[in-house]
This record gives C-alpha cells, sequence and structure tokens, in this order.
C-alpha cells in the first residue's frame, strides 16, 4: 500500500472511483454520474493535499482538504474503490488526512462531513474519534431531502486515536 500526492496521470483512474450516482454523491455532491476528468482536477486545483491511496498499482482511493489553516482543516472528496472497501483503506486514508492537518497544517480541528445514507462513512468517523457537530440538510440528485452530518476531531482528542 502506497499513499502519496495525486498526480495527473492519476486523474482518469480517480474517475472510474466511483461506480454508481449515489457513490458519487457521497464525494462529489454536485456532479453527475460518470465523474468527469475535469472535474477531479478543478478539484485538484483549488484544494490541498490531494492524496491516493495504492494498492498493487492501481489508485484504490482518494482525499483532499477543501479548507485548511490553523483552526481548521476540511477534508473533503473522500472515496474508496468498491472492491476495497471494508479492509482499513478508508481508515488509513483518513488517518492520513488527520495527519497532514494536524502536522503539516498545524490546525487545531480536522472536521469531515457525510450523508446520512453513508452508514459506513458515518461509522467509520465516530470510530475515528469524530464528534458529530452540526447537521444540515441538503438535497439529493433526485431532489430528495437528506442530511449531510458534519463531524469534527480536536487536536488533543486524535492524540488518543492516533
Amino acid at each position: 500500500m502506497l499513499i502519496r500526492e495525486v498526480r495527473e496521470e492519476d486523474v482518469p483512474e480517480i474517475c472510474k472511483l466511483p461506480t454508481a450516482q449515489e457513490e458519487l454523491f457521497y464525494c462529489f455532491p454536485k456532479s453527475v454520474f460518470p465523474l468527469a476528468e475535469e472535474t477531479v482536477r478543478e478539484s485538484i486545483l483549488t484544494r490541498t493535499d490531494s492524496t491516493v491511496i495504492e494498492a498493487e498499482g492501481r489508485i484504490v482511493a482518494f482525499a483532499n482538504f477543501y479548507h485548511w489553516g490553523s483552526e481548521v482543516c476540511a477534508i473533503g472528496n473522500v472515496v474508496v474503490k468498491a472492491s476495497h472497501r471494508g479492509c482499513g483503506i478508508a481508515r488509513l486514508l483518513i488517518r492520513h488526512m488527520i495527519e497532514l492537518g494536524f502536522d503539516k497544517h498545524g490546525t487545531n480541528a480536522i472536521k469531515v462531513s457525510c450523508f446520512n445514507r453513508n452508514a459506513a462513512g458515518l461509522l467509520l468517523y465516530a470510530k475515528l474519534g469524530f464528534q458529530p457537530c452540526a447537521i444540515e440538510q441538503r438535497t439529493d440528485y433526485n431532489g430528495e431531502r437528506v442530511a449531510l452530518v458534519h463531524f469534527q476531531l480536536q487536536k488533543a482528542a486524535a492524540l488518543t486515536v492516533r
């Protein structure tokens, strides 16, 4: 397993990670399936610390920060290839992003958000020590109401789960 900064040649593989509109909604809520290369490139250009995980030479996960600074870093675009879910890839990726936030950016807190239908994500963030801090109403790709649950991990709490 290799965790590294994203490269231009990774973009087509990142686009293949979400395999359905529902999955795409979780990581790129405003996008239409299939994920377009331009959308990924724009995300990489306007965000920081775009990161991938490679397994056997293939991209299996992606994430970045859409907000970063000394007070808070916010993780976004989190996606793991379907065939690699449930085996610790997401935990590895989120722990890496936590370390980047605290060590590289010197932030006091890490935030991440997750839609209510994404039970695996909700459970993962809670297990990693994130605490729910807000719920926001959103509309999904079918025009249905969904809840976006915002989580936060304070630096002091993160030291116990690293």
